[in-house]
């Protein structure tokens, strides 16, 4: 699928990419919802409705990530909501796989995530995604999202790498729009990012459903 042989650089995506995504969809679309709910005495449709408008607000910012944001505006302890439901934390099956295959090839393998450090933390801590990084970034470390082409030409700079000789991976079809705007040569959607939901069609980029796919050709490739 790729030209492994011209790709020095694999920059990865983290939640609906490395883990399944079905942690954060539950937790902002169900659990946010149902503690507001409860807290407010209102209806769970109603604090559906009220917490959708809220993120439509700041969708594709900063502060859509921001997880203070996020409890200053609800009035919600999200770091604890978080904690409640660690058990839903989870890598995709095929993603440790990927990651030990890129390191045999000399690939360097860089987490580029839009989550707030506390909730990056949070799922370093449940899972050992890290003991199979090279390099781990938080867009709030930058100041701007990766939707952002600030964010790409920082990170070019900040790791001296060439974006022709990258391939970048998310879940996220505007994400990885940006990223071919800023120069990035190879791009990968996964269309599967939460193990419970309909796999979702990408437009305009390749996509997979299974890393261990792309594994044949990676071990070939020198």
């Amino acid at each position: 699928m790729f030209p492994w042989a011209q790709i020095d650089a694999v920059l990865l995506d983290m939640d609906g990419t490395l883990l399944d995504l079905h942690f954060d969809n539950h937790f902002w679309l169900t659990l946010v919802p149902q503690t507001l709910s409860q807290q407010r005495g209102i209806s769970t449709t109603k604090a559906t409705a009220l917490v959708r408008e809220a993120y439509e607000q700041v969708h594709g910012t900063l502060n859509w990530y921001c997880l203070d944001y996020w409890a200053n505006r609800l009035q919600l302890d999200i770091m604890a909501l978080h904690r409640s439901i660690t058990d839903k934390i989870k890598l995709r099956d095929d993603t440790l796989p990927f990651l030990d295959a890129l390191a045999a090839q000399g690939k360097k393998r860089i987490l580029l995530t839009n989550a707030h450090p506390l909730s990056l933390a949070l799922k370093l801590e449940h899972t050992p995604l890290a003991q199979h990084l090279d390099i781990i970034l938080s867009s709030h470390q930058l100041g701007v999202p990766k939707e952002s082409e600030h964010f790409w030409s920082q990170v070019f700079a900040l790791y001296q790498l060439r974006p022709e000789r990258c391939l970048f991976v998310d879940d996220n079809e505007h994400i990885l729009q940006a990223a071919q705007r800023a120069g990035v040569r190879y791009l990968l959607g996964v269309n599967n990012p939460d193990s419970q939901q309909p796999h979702k069609q990408f437009a305009d980029f390749v996509a997979t459903e299974d890393y261990l796919q792309l594994l044949p050709g990676l071990a070939s490739s020198n």
